[in-house]
């Protein structure tokens, strides 16, 4: 059986593919994990954003990706291009990882023994390993991540087909256990579309207030069947969208248990296509109010207070996230520099204290705010500066300009 593998996953200005010494182009890196629960080695495809340094000390959202063999690169692209691309800010940088050996075992939430459409009797043996699945990702896969890599507590889970159906199983039974949920055309027939029934039920008797669902639905209709009329359709090839419009339906209805939530039928994507693109829909559905707007009165109006403007965003932002989350180091330190250079040097400080405040262990921070001093004529104060983003980390720019006012 082919090894598919479930990538954990999860944002702000890195490339996506970075050139190495070697000369050879990476994303990622591959971590592994002994698990106790599972009984097995698991692999993990791990991607930091490249904006984190050990002296910055940034942290990062984590977003959970299974099937990652499949969607890997595609799905650290779109966080890449959301959270820097050309000037965006849409999303934050996120750390991406990966495990699965057994796929029909981990994601599917019941045992069954009747071969369900497109599976085969072979592969039934397994099934019904998702309980332990989910414990795996709790109590090892998520701790693991934690200890070794720079995460903040904000988490995703991410799934597509069977790791749909694992994405809803999680959402329904074990919701805090994630933030938000992006479930893209499960496979909701499962097992006589069990856990589509028990889903109905929870979603009447529980609250989610705090937990963000995106549900992505792909054309999977017969040539001639319409959308409208698949619902009173009864045959075993229209099960499968059926059960996601039923899915949908179900938790549009059940608008008093908080959760926030938002689907999407891509009538021109089948099942095999839909992935990319309602992963991208979902990310800027999750973090519709994360971006900050620039106008261009915010950079000619000089009675706009812009400092005050990132920082109201950001509270704001930081509540939507559950943690504290500030402007981003190389947007404040870009923007003070363009103050600079137009003598707009009130401005220019502000951004440049900002970002002192925001981020003290990072050198470039200081470095700035020393070129400022310089701008101004205050030789002392920019010594006190340029050295010390040279206490911070040694660098030819600091230390240039130092070497020039000593």
């Amino acid at each position: 059986m082919k090894k598919l593998v479930l990538s954990i996953f999860t944002a702000f200005f890195s490339l996506c593919a970075l050139a190495q010494k070697d000369n050879k182009v990476t994303i990622g890196s591959i971590d592994s994990i002994q698990s106790k629960i599972l009984n097995e080695q698991r692999k993990i495809w791990v991607y930091v954003p490249s904006s984190w340094t050990p002296e910055s000390k940034q942290r990062y959202p984590v977003l959970y990706l299974l099937d990652g063999n499949d969607h890997f690169y595609s799905t650290v692209g779109i966080i890449q291009h959301l959270s820097q691309g050309i000037g965006n800010t849409i999303c934050p940088e996120m750390i991406v990882g990966i495990p699965n050996t057994d796929r029909i075992r981990d994601l599917t939430p019941t045992h069954v023994d009747a071969a369900p459409p497109f599976t085969d009797s072979l592969m039934l043996k397994t099934t019904g390993g998702g309980e332990r699945f989910v414990s795996f990702i709790e109590k090892e896969l998520i701790p693991h991540i934690d200890s070794l890599y720079p995460t903040q507590s904000y988490k995703i889970l991410t799934g597509h087909s069977f790791g749909g159906l694992t994405v809803m199983n999680v959402a329904i039974n074990h919701t805090k256990l994630f933030n938000s949920y992006i479930c893209i055309d499960p496979s909701m027939w499962w097992d006589q579309m069990n856990l589509l029934n028990k889903t109905r039920n929870s979603l009447r008797e529980n609250k989610f207030s705090g937990t963000t669902l995106y549900l992505g639905i792909a054309n999977t209709l017969r040539e001639g069947m319409e959308i409208t009329k698949v619902r009173s359709d009864t045959t075993k090839g229209t099960r499968h969208i059926r059960s996601i419009l039923n899915l949908d339906q179900y938790i549009k209805e059940q608008k008093q248990n908080g959760l926030r939530y938002e689907s999407k039928y891509y009538s021109n994507e089948d099942h095999g296509s839909v992935p990319l693109i309602a992963e991208y829909d979902a990310l800027r559905f999750i973090f519709d109010k994360y971006r900050f707007k620039l106008t261009p009165k915010d950079l000619t109006d000089p009675t706009v207070d812009l400092v005050g403007k990132f920082e109201r965003h950001y509270q704001e932002v930081s509540k939507l996230l559950d943690y504290k989350l500030s402007p981003p180091e190389d947007m404040i330190n870009e923007l003070g520099g363009d103050f600079l250079q137009r003598k707009e040097y009130a401005k220019a400080e502000g951004l440049f204290k900002l970002n002192v405040a925001n981020y003290p262990e990072s050198y470039t921070v200081y470095d700035s705010y020393g070129d400022y001093f310089l701008a101004m004529g205050n030789k002392s104060k920019a010594i006190e500066y340029f050295k010390k983003a040279l206490s911070i980390k040694e660098n030819p720019g600091s230390r240039k300009k130092l070497n020039t006012l000593l």
